[in-house]
């Protein structure tokens, strides 16, 4: 159900006849990307600020409608920030640090997410994501007007696919009749129902859960609540076994709660019953709209493979998450931080096609991380035995007055970026007393630079930080540019530099990714070390 006063369905590409309609034969492209949502969008975004062409193709004609994914990590902003819309989704967003979790009538404890001082993006923001995908799609328009090659087809849908040795042929369906096309690379954005997965009879693994959550989103102008994140375990009022609040811009208020797995759906969603546990929750005497509602359930699971031949999956497509801890979203987005890069390498000639097994092999590594993340919250918010149960309410119980058990409390681990230990381009790290968040196969943290921040300066090539020690410069390895940012721990006053990249050593030197990941790191520079990192960060170097 949804509020027309709500509506974000932003009509940004309407369907308009094109060329390969008219074509004698099915024309190649390099890079056609299946889903216009924000995975999509940031997959084609990310591909044509490189240069290369690629068509997005959407049965749809704009932004999507509803609350959806609503909460997005700093790591989503820093990759967000490259794409042009970082400050856009914070200006927008709503900012919020403070967690509570509540056991019935009593508040457990409180959590702060607030990272140390230094990071030029904050926590987290609560953003309806219709907004995060007008933001994608006007950076693309911005893009496009400075000749990026990106094309968005909307209300082409995509009704058959057929995988060849060196592409991809489609079949295409549009409100002026069917027509074909081919593609080098196939990107299936295409969401959790994923009709290119269906087409390929390709499947997930692993759980699915019997719980079912009614999603309330509801326009307060004067509420009380502070923009803080609430979660009650079995709440005093009654609307369900579990309720979580979040606040979203333009005085929209979401509300979970947990109603059980045999349910009947359409009575549930009627606006009565619905309003009745909101009453029940807020007070007869609140004032509010009810803006949009849904019920939801969830699995954990993904498929065994991300990438087979010229076909690539990303974000919800190729993984699903329960909602706690926010990592649906996230998630996707740091899939085309990582895809994006790799397969630009290679259609360029830069890096042999090996290197987008590593896409496979390194997502799949953070899926299994955020499925395991995500599993041990959602058994911990539903336990499935009264055994649990019992465990469960003892811990909350224990919270309350001893902090030893809070880390034990589970309401959602919240979404960090993956780190890709012991994968398979990593170089060496012999960097002696380095901090270990900056170990190899990390992302990179942010850090002050004066008035500025250090990832404005990283990502997007293969860049070479030196601090206090000598560097090469610039260089060009292998055909690879290779850029250098040099620094002084003296000069930063924060010591945010020193602990977070030196740690115990007096100088280094990091080969960051075009992702900001770490790729290799160094007490000193050396010319064979940093080439042969290189070429193991790029494939060219198989092991």
């Amino acid at each position: 159900m949804l509020d027309d006063r709500y509506s974000l369905a932003f009509r940004l590409y309407p369907y308009a006849r094109h060329a390969d309609q008219d074509a004698p034969a099915p024309v190649r492209h390099p890079v056609v990307v299946m889903g216009g949502g924000p995975i999509g969008i940031a997959t084609a975004l990310d591909l044509g600020l490189q240069g290369i062409p690629v068509v997005v193709l959407d049965d749809h004609e704009g932004v999507g409608q509803g609350s959806r994914a609503i909460c997005f990590a700093k790591r989503t902003l820093e990759i967000a920030d490259r794409y042009g819309c970082g400050e856009a989704m914070v200006g927008k967003g709503v900012v919020w640090n403070l967690g509570k979790v509540f056991h019935d009538d009593r508040k457990v404890f409180e959590f702060n997410l607030l990272p140390e001082a230094g990071h030029r993006f904050p926590a987290f923001i609560n953003l309806q994501q219709p907004y995060f995908e007008r933001f994608l799609v006007e950076q693309v328009r911005a893009a496009q007007a400075k000749g990026a090659p990106i094309e968005i087809r909307g209300k082409n849908r995509v009704e058959a696919v057929e995988l060849q040795d060196d592409h991809v042929a489609l079949s295409l369906m549009t409100p002026e009749g069917p027509y074909r096309i081919e593609a080098d690379w196939l990107i299936g954005c295409d969401g959790a129902s994923s009709p290119l997965r269906g087409m390929m009879g390709l499947d997930f693994e692993g759980r699915v859960f019997e719980a079912s959550f009614l999603i309330a989103a509801i326009r307060m102008t004067n509420a009380s609540f502070p923009t803080e994140r609430w979660f009650w375990f079995e709440p005093w009022f009654k609307s369900g076994a579990s309720t979580l609040l979040h606040r979203q811009p333009d005085d929209v208020w979401r509300i979970d709660f947990q109603i059980g797995w045999d349910v009947d759906r359409k009575e549930e969603l009627k606006e009565d019953n619905i309003r009745a546990r909101i009453d029940a929750m807020l007070g007869r005497d609140v004032d509010y709209d009810l803006v949009w509602s849904s019920i939801y359930t969830f699995q954990c699971r993904r498929m065994k493979r991300f990438r087979h031949g010229r076909v690539i999956f990303a974000g919800d497509s190729a993984h699903q998450v329960s909602p706690f801890g926010a990592r649906g979203a996230n998630s996707g987005i740091q899939d085309v931080d990582n895809l994006g890069w790799k397969l630009g390498l290679v259609l360029q000639g830069l890096a042999p096609e090996r290197l987008l097994d590593s896409y496979d092999e390194e997502r799949c590594h953070a899926a299994d991380e955020n499925i395991l993340n995500s599993t041990r919250s959602t058994d911990f918010i539903t336990p499935k035995s009264k055994v649990s149960h019992l465990f469960r309410n003892a811990v909350l119980d224990l919270a309350e007055h001893y902090a030893f058990a809070r880390p034990l409390v589970n309401s959602g681990r919240l979404s960090v970026p993956c780190t890709y230990d012991a994968l398979s381009l990593n170089g060496p790290d012999t960097l002696s007393g380095g901090p270990a968040r900056t170990r190899v196969g990390s992302p990179c943290p942010d850090a002050p630079l004066g008035d500025d921040y250090l990832l404005r300066h990283l990502g997007g090539q293969f860049t070479l930080l030196v601090i206090d020690c000598d560097g090469p410069g610039d260089l060009q390895i292998d055909g690879l540019p290779v850029a250098q940012l040099s620094l002084s721990a003296q000069d930063d006053r924060t010591g945010a530099l020193r602990d977070r990249y030196l740690g115990a050593a007096a100088q280094a030197v990091y080969l960051i990714r075009p992702d900001q990941h770490v790729a290799a790191r160094w007490d000193s520079y050396d010319a064979r070390a940093l080439r042969a990192a290189l070429r193991k960060a790029t494939g060219k170097d198989p092991q």
